[in-house]
């Protein structure tokens, strides 16, 4: 399932989504859950794939506001 990670820069927040699953969360926590669903992948390698989904969404909105700053 598909995970996309979005930025609001009014609210200074970004939103996690994955299937019925939605959380909003303060962009300065950004790098706590991107190291969380890293771990998740060491420690579960079943759901490997799954936790990949969550880090490559959080990869890729991390490399969008580096690259707009």
């Amino acid at each position: 399932m598909k995970t996309t990670a979005t930025y609001d820069s009014a609210t200074g927040t970004f939103t996690l989504e994955k299937g019925i699953w939605r959380g909003t969360f303060p962009i300065a926590d950004l790098h706590k859950w991107l190291t969380f669903y890293r771990q998740q992948m060491e420690r579960y390698p079943a759901q490997g794939q799954s936790y990949a989904e969550d880090v490559n969404a959080l990869e890729t909105l991390a490399a969008d506001l580096r690259r707009h700053q």
